[in-house]
């Protein structure tokens, strides 16, 4: 009983070593590693994603308002004409 033990000591420190010597022998330039302060994170690219489409969004709600402004502007114009031409013809 107690070889088997041995054995299995034995073959799993065989293991191990099989494993570290091919972790060695791997050759370290096989891919290009970009450090990771150099390359932005996902959540970066998204929170730049939000805010230039929150930009857009606030853009769009200035114009829409002036545009709205213009047009309120335009109607009461039109309406005191409409007041004044109708006062002045009784």
């Amino acid at each position: 009983m107690a070889s088997g033990g041995f054995v299995q000591a034995a073959v799993l420190l065989l293991a191990v070593q099989l494993i570290c010597l091919g972790a060695a022998d791997a050759d370290p330039d096989t891919g290009t590693v970009i450090p990771a302060e150099s390359r932005p994170c996902v959540d970066c690219h998204a929170f730049e994603f939000m805010q230039r489409a929150l930009q857009d969004l606030k853009k769009t709600a200035f114009n829409l308002d002036a545009r709205t402004e213009m047009l309120v502007l335009r109607a009461e114009r039109r309406a005191l004409c409409d007041c004044m031409l109708g006062g002045s013809l009784r």
